[in-house]
């Protein structure tokens, strides 16, 4: 089963928040743009090695910023060079402020069956602070225009850690997304990334963090909600009700093939990964004269295990020790054994089973330190 990602890097305005690449030249290089998505299609589809693709995504960047005409013709292309008559899910992301009727009309044709929307927030006032441009009840206004046109599989993105907010109003904003009725919901820690204006902000003393504190009992407050509306925690920013797990992210985490196409998309083969430059422009001219603008970088066998420790416990599933074994052999799995028992006595980790560890709530808030340990050449 494989996956293909494609990356819209339009934007209308920058988030503050926001270090993903993007570029607001939709109205000089979206046809451009569209046209090598194809051609870049066309050049890469042998590296699917004849695989079914199984999930479409489209991210961004705002793929809703795409006109309807240009977005259409992109479908239309990729139908034309890459198989996709067997795509189980068909996501697309877009802001509250996109979903119009419109534009909801026009998705089951293109065969776009799941919809990622970044909320963010239902609080107006902080939404306004960190740069979006929708409001709470568009938010409210969106989902009922999908549900209108009979696309139900809605995912909503959240953040907790922005400034201003409190325990109080995260509260709220999580309650008004489960009142939405979503089948998917993703919350991630705020981080500030060196050379947002979000950072800045905080550098120059505008802006002041919520404390690490508050922020992990947001965490908590969001899994207990979240989880008493009959959503699963099934990996650690993202929860579904049963079902609606997102399949095309799933393959990120469980070593699927997928195709990135796009500046700044990434690919991985279980052996390579490919990257494309973050330059709209450069990556326009490389695929109109017929070459590939991706670079290539073999992974080693310690690479490869660490991703795979990492990829794995990020999961509800965590890591089966013995496929472990049976894929890096028994140095690599001994180290894991070695080092998950301090992990295991501070409550970081549980065995679930004599060869599967999954993280503890506690170890979810240290994930990044406790993967690290588990590394091989961290």
């Amino acid at each position: 089963m494989a996956g293909v990602y494609v990356h819209i890097p339009f934007c209308a305005s920058r988030c503050s928040y926001c270090d993903f690449y993007s570029t607001l030249k939709l109205e000089t290089a979206g046809s451009h743009y569209v046209d090598a998505l194809i051609g870049e299609a066309v050049l890469r589809r042998c590296e699917l090695h004849g695989e079914a693709v199984r999930t479409l995504y489209l991210g961004g960047g705002t793929p809703s910023q795409l006109p309807l005409p240009l977005l259409s013709r992109l479908v239309e292309g990729l139908r034309g060079a890459l198989d996709l008559h067997g795509v189980e899910e068909f996501t697309i992301e877009a802001n509250p402020d996109d979903v119009t009727p419109e534009w909801c009309a026009a998705l089951p044709a293109l065969g776009v069956n799941r919809v990622s929307m970044g909320v963010q927030s239902f609080e107006d006032r902080i939404l306004r602070a960190i740069g979006r441009r929708h409001t709470s009840q568009q938010v409210v206004k969106a989902v009922e225009n999908l549900h209108d046109v009979g696309i139900g599989n809605i995912s909503l993105d959240l953040i907790y850690g922005l400034p201003g907010q409190t325990l109080d109003s995260w509260a709220e904003s999580v309650d008004r997304a489960i009142a939405l009725a979503p089948r998917h919901v993703s919350a991630y820690w705020l981080t500030y990334e060196p050379g947002t204006r979000l950072w800045r902000q905080r550098e120059q003393g505008e802006v002041t963090e919520v404390p690490e504190d508050v922020c992990i009992a947001m965490y908590h407050l969001l899994v207990k909600r979240l989880q008493e509306a009959g959503f699963e925690h099934y990996e650690i920013s993202n929860f579904s009700l049963p079902g609606y797990h997102s399949r095309h992210n799933s393959s990120y985490w469980d070593g699927t093939p997928y195709l990135g196409l796009g500046a700044a998309a990434h690919s991985y083969d279980r052996n390579v990964r490919r990257s494309n430059p973050h330059d709209l422009h450069a990556y326009i001219a490389c695929i109109a004269a017929g070459k590939t603008a991706c670079i290539e970088e073999e992974m080693t066998l310690w690479e490869r295990y660490d991703e795979r420790v990492m990829l794995s416990l990020r999961t509800a599933a965590g890591m089966d020790v013995e496929c472990l074994r049976q894929e890096f052999g028994d140095e690599l799995a001994g180290h894991f054994l070695h080092e998950v028992q301090r992990h295991i006595a501070a409550g970081n980790i549980r065995r679930e089973s004599d060869s599967r560890y999954v993280l503890t709530t506690d170890g979810i808030l240290l994930s990044d330190s406790v993967m690290r340990d588990l590394m091989w050449d961290a």
